[in-house]
């Protein structure tokens, strides 16, 4: 008898075990980052208005990505934002051959890395291409253009004490295995990758095997509604795929950082995020039911 109950309690002991260590499919919403709000926003909010209302909504933390704007506000929103407890993770670098070669970057990029010496705040430098790079270029010489940029930058941000990730827009440097091909040949675990799910329409029915692929290397993941042949920038939980890959991801071991995206100019970012926490919001309902 004492058999008996030393053998189910063995297997009670063993089941509750197996059923605690699987994928945990709940995404903590207070600990995801906005990435897009700056430029993105028909508000056109101040630093101070956007600490404010991220700290209203609850956030600790979102991506600078100024793009084509003005960088003289740039030290003082990082400042801003780490007196109000409020962590800025990553800054965008977008590389166009028409001002950036190695050892001459444009004056808007000098000017960010100016910044970055001075704010104490060192966000991962999110670094991506363009197109423009690899026109009419062959496949080694695509590679090989990448990789000698990529290392200069590098360079300059080992000296910021900041980290290096490379970001999937579009094109030829946005393709996920030309990325997995660059990191393999630069040979340096410390440079990983963004992948964004707004730029992820053409990879979808490869997404299965790709995450395979992309996990080891992984550092931060934006989510977006996905739907094929429609609107770039939809809600999460308003497409077709988005929940689904979500899923893959974490039964792949990814368990974040994730993103959330304002992204439209003609909207107010605030209305825009609360629709992505809603998505998120439901995806956890759906796979992590209480």
């Amino acid at each position: 008898m004492k058999a008996i109950v030393l053998i189910i309690s063995t297997f009670l002991v063993v089941l509750i075990i197996s059923c605690g260590s699987g994928p945990n499919y709940n995404i903590a919403v207070d600990e995801v980052a906005p990435w897009c709000i700056l430029d993105f926003d028909a508000v056109e909010r101040t630093p101070e208005q956007r600490i404010a209302m991220l700290k209203e909504m609850g956030i600790k933390r979102y991506g600078f990505n100024k793009g084509k704007g003005d960088l003289t506000s740039m030290i003082d929103e990082f400042n801003l934002a780490k007196e109000n407890d409020i962590e800025i993770t990553s800054i965008f670098l977008w590389l166009n051959p028409k001002r950036d070669s190695i050892n001459k970057l444009s004056t808007s990029n000098q000017m960010l890395f100016r910044n970055l010496e001075q704010v104490e705040y060192k966000p991962t430098i999110w670094v991506s291409f363009s197109e423009h790079f690899f026109k009419d270029k062959t496949q080694e010489q695509s590679l090989n253009i990448s990789i000698e940029m990529l290392k200069f930058v590098k360079q300059k941000a080992d000296t910021l004490g900041c980290e290096l990730a490379i970001y999937n827009h579009r094109g030829w440097f946005g393709n996920p295995y030309n990325q997995l091909e660059i990191l393999k040949r630069l040979n340096d675990s410390s440079i990983s990758i963004v992948y964004n799910f707004h730029h992820a329409h053409a990879y979808v029915d490869d997404f299965p095997l790709l995450v395979k692929k992309l996990k080891p290397h992984l550092s931060f993941v934006n989510l977006n509604g996905i739907k094929i042949d429609d609107l770039e920038i939809i809600p999460i939980g308003q497409g077709d795929f988005e929940y689904k890959m979500m899923k893959q991801l974490i039964d792949e071991g990814y368990n974040g950082p994730w993103g959330i995206l304002g992204h439209i100019k003609t909207e107010d970012v605030k209305e825009v995020l609360k629709r992505n926490i809603q998505g998120l919001y439901n995806f956890n309902s759906l796979y992590s039911p209480e």
